[in-house]
């Protein structure tokens, strides 16, 4: 058996070498290093591919979040409403920019945001709800966007870890995650379904009007060189990234099935142990595209199987191990601890099991086998 591994990026590029190779050596024979053609067709590809008019390149997925709040206009003071187990880039942004963050618990079952609880944290100064699509799978967008329209608010989504993976809307509608909001985020580091080899982000929407203000903020506020018509920042895709990106693009929905796959043999395994809860679906099957697959350990054993894993050399991951309403930096009088009895729990709970495009069905057997042994013993 090969070498367990959380994420395989050697793995995966040994089955583009060559695609990603000569889009490499293009930019280098071009010396176009920034926006250039691979920028330029990268990004009309994925506008293509999400069915979304509009995709703004950035340098990475938290600038993404950041300059989408630049460019709805939020200012000091406005409340923005978002999940309290995530990774901090979500809040950090809504910080940076001296806007507040409102963080609200989760559902059990999925991770991704409780509409519930948004429903009660919305106040006066509330102004946008940023959902985040967390390990996969898309969050309840028609509850989301009924309670935005209802209270007049914007959606923005963090996309970074769903791309890729579609949401059926009540009325019957199929999008991508991502363009169903007014704008979303989406981050290419190395290891998410659609990676980079560095760093790189995008953002997306359908608002023409948004896309120009967002255009000239992520080129130091230019529409014309020299020329500073908004506040910006320097935040751009460099080619060498897009032409890796343009690599894998074509092999994204390859890329998730074969995620989907793994993930629907990891739960095979589980099924039935009372110690184990498995990712639960929330709709159909292409709603989740398994950025991390995801356990909940029962019965106070986590931590002695994670200590387990790693003497057995399997790789883990705990996404999260603290709330972000525990946090030093993000820490508030505001916050109670129960308002979190679901994101409390989870954080004692959750397991990420190795997953990426080249697990193979030995590698699942061990993992699951190691697991179900020790629990069982």
């Amino acid at each position: 058996m090969k070498k367990i591994q959380m994420v395989d990026l050697k793995g995966q590029y040994e089955g583009i070498k060559s695609e990603v190779n000569e889009s490499l050596q293009e930019v280098l024979e071009t010396t176009a290093f920034i926006n250039g053609p691979q920028v330029q067709s990268f990004q009309k590809e994925l506008e293509d591919y999400l069915d979304v008019k509009h995709v703004i390149p950035c340098a990475n997925g938290t600038d993404a979040l950041q300059i989408a709040m630049m460019g709805l206009g939020l200012k000091p003071g406005d409340e923005v409403i978002t999940a309290d187990f995530t990774f901090a880039a979500t809040v950090e942004v809504i910080a940076l920019l001296q806007l507040t963050p409102v963080l609200v618990d989760v559902d059990p079952h999925t991770f991704n945001i409780d509409p519930e609880a948004i429903k009660k944290a919305i106040t006066p100064n509330t102004k946008a709800i940023v959902p985040v699509h967390l390990f996969g799978q898309t969050g309840n967008m028609d509850a989301i966007m009924e309670i935005a329209r209802e209270h007049n608010l914007y959606v923005i989504e963090d996309n970074a870890q769903a791309i890729g993976a579609n949401y059926h809307s009540k009325s019957g509608k199929t999008q991508k995650a991502g363009t169903i909001g007014d704008v979303a985020a989406t981050s290419f580091f190395p290891s998410k379904n659609l990676g980079c080899y560095g760093d790189g982000g995008a953002i997306y929407t359908n608002d023409d009007k948004l896309t120009h203000t967002i255009r000239g903020i992520v080129n130091h506020g230019m529409y014309e060189r020299y020329h500073h018509d908004v506040v910006g920042v320097n935040s751009r895709l460099d080619s060498f990234q897009a032409a890796v990106l343009r690599a894998k693009l074509p092999k994204l929905d390859q890329y998730n099935k074969a995620r989907q796959k793994s993930a629907e043999k990891y739960t095979e395994a589980f099924q039935g142990n009372e110690d184990v809860e498995t990712p639960v679906l929330d709709g159909e099957f292409d709603t989740h595209v398994y950025h991390q697959y995801t356990l909940k350990i029962k019965n106070g054993k986590r931590d002695a199987l994670a200590k387990h894993l790693q003497e057995k050399g399997i790789p883990f991951g705990i996404y999260y191990p603290i709330p972000l309403h525990s946090q030093k930096a993000y820490a508030d009088e505001r916050y109670k601890e129960a308002d979190f009895p679901v994101t409390n729990q989870l954080v004692k709970e959750v397991l990420s099991l190795p997953m990426h495009t080249e697990l193979d069905e030995e590698q699942i057997e061990y993992i699951a086998e190691t697991i179900k042994n020790f629990l069982n013993s």
